[in-house]
């Protein structure tokens, strides 16, 4: 990011950094002093407003998501699906030179937007390498913050993904496992095998994801075990529902955590494995979405030499970039496609609300709420209905909008679909399923404009 020049309004200065590094996903940086933080799982923001004169400034660093090899192409793509999405621009961007760094290529380019009667800045940073690609997005209505961008963009080090999970399938049969049963479901894949050498194998209670030694069962959510409570205390209340029943003889159990906005929960120690009668090193992991993880190795050391940590080394204040081994395992619950898996009705729900207040006299200001609900109904002979109810904006004045279409699909290569028809035009989306307890869930995402990288997940009706 340091040979980047992302607006013709900013001077790169020397600047000595003194505030403290945060790395999100794949991305390092040195966040502005004193500005307002929010984060989720696709994306974390820094922002700062003056409230007398309208000011602002916006930094978004995202989750990177799979891309092309074409930077450009990337960069279209999110720039359409990103920053068109977040305000009104007015015309193409600007492109600036791209710029290679630690195997990353990254495109740039800024347009005008305007927001309440005011002209503003919209600029986005998008690096491409490793089959992914991480977007950066600034949005401003001033240069009064120009220095402290100026050293953001600086601190930036975007690092190579740990691992690549090119995902390559083979059909096998229902095997029952000896601790717990394969599922006889009627789903075509119940097996997937990663060209990292991971492969993953549907279970009744967890999914099943083994490389040579090294074991992962992928928990199914289960009662009891996510709950309101101090580190060890849910570590414990999981560890005694999820693990202790299938083994004995527990010895050096530790419990520990590292203290950050989506806090991970780890419990780990030496066991004996009551269906081998032999010791194991066993962990369980928790952070943010993705549910219980229970790593399975012959030793400790055999732990350390795949997951690059120490566990008995990790305290309160420990850097939350050794945890990203353990949450990339979350995407080892995924497996293929088959045209026969999707007949019958897939709706997603989601609604949120937001309610203002004056900050000058603490009056209800409103409120704002956003619902939609978006249904596939697949058919026989490859048919398919698509429809979509959305209703957002603030009460007293809510909007409504719908969108339809029908036509026929198509299973392609069994991680996409091809719709015939979709708002006038055809489209192709990537997809997934994932295991839970008793079912799957759908995953799509639009594979021209990914966006965010978030897939929409379906439920099946019955």
């Amino acid at each position: 990011m340091k040979k980047i020049i992302l607006l013709p309004i900013l001077v790169i200065l020397n600047t000595i950094v003194i505030a403290q590094k945060q790395t999100f996903d794949l991305t390092t940086f040195t966040p502005p002093t004193g500005w307002k933080k929010e984060i989720t799982p696709s994306a974390v923001q820094y922002s700062k407003q003056e409230l007398k004169t309208g000011n602002y400034c916006v930094l978004i660093v995202m989750k990177s998501i799979p891309g092309t090899a074409d930077a450009k192409e990337n960069f279209t793509a999110a720039w359409e699906s990103i920053v068109k999405e977040m305000v009104a621009v007015s015309g193409s961007p600007t492109l600036q030179p791209s710029a290679t760094e630690n195997g990353w290529v990254t495109q740039s380019g800024f347009a005008n937007f305007t927001d309440e009667g005011r002209t503003g800045i919209a600029l986005l940073a998008t690096s491409t390498g490793y089959d992914k690609m991480v977007n950066i997005v600034t949005l401003t209505n001033t240069d009064t913050y120009q220095n402290e961008m100026n050293s953001f963009f600086e601190s930036i080090d975007i690092r190579k993904p740990t691992s690549q999970t090119t995902t390559v399938v083979k059909k096998t049969s229902n095997d029952l496992g000896q601790d717990n049963q394969q599922r006889k479901n009627g789903f075509t894949f119940t097996t997937t095998n990663f060209d990292d050498s991971w492969t993953s194998v549907e279970k009744a209670d967890w999914v099943e994801t083994t490389k040579g030694n090294v074991k992962v069962l992928l928990h199914y959510p289960k009662a009891g075990t996510v709950f309101p409570a101090d580190p060890d205390v849910l570590t414990n209340a999981a560890w005694n529902i999820l693990v202790a029943p299938r083994y004995s003889n527990i010895k050096n159990y530790k419990t520990s955590y590292i203290s950050e906005y989506e806090r991970p929960y780890l419990g780990f120690g030496n066991l004996i494995d009551n269906a081998t009668g032999k010791e194991v090193f066993v962990l369980l992991f928790r952070k943010g979405i993705y549910g219980w993880f229970e790593i399975i190795t012959p030793d400790k050391n055999s732990f350390i030499q795949t997951f690059k940590f120490d566990p008995y080394t990790i305290k309160w204040d420990s850097e939350s970039s050794l945890m990203d081994p353990l949450v990339n395992m979350s995407t080892y619950n995924r497996f293929a496609v088959g045209p026969s898996d999707i007949k019958g009705s897939w709706t997603s729900d989601s609604k949120g609300m937001l309610q203002y207040y004056s900050v000058f006299t603490g009056a209800y200001a409103g409120m704002n709420i956003n619902q939609s609900s978006q249904t596939f109904v697949f058919d026989a002979g490859n048919t398919y209905n698509w429809k979509i109810i959305a209703v957002n904006g603030m009460v007293g004045n809510m909007k409504f909008g719908q969108a339809t279409g029908k036509g026929t699909f198509k299973v392609l290569n069994n991680w996409q679909i091809y719709f015939s028809e979709m708002e006038g035009k055809p489209k192709t989306f990537n997809t997934y399923f994932s295991c839970i307890k008793g079912g799957r869930i759908l995953w799509m995402i639009d594979a021209k404009y990914p966006g965010s990288g978030i897939y929409t997940g379906y439920g099946k009706q019955k």
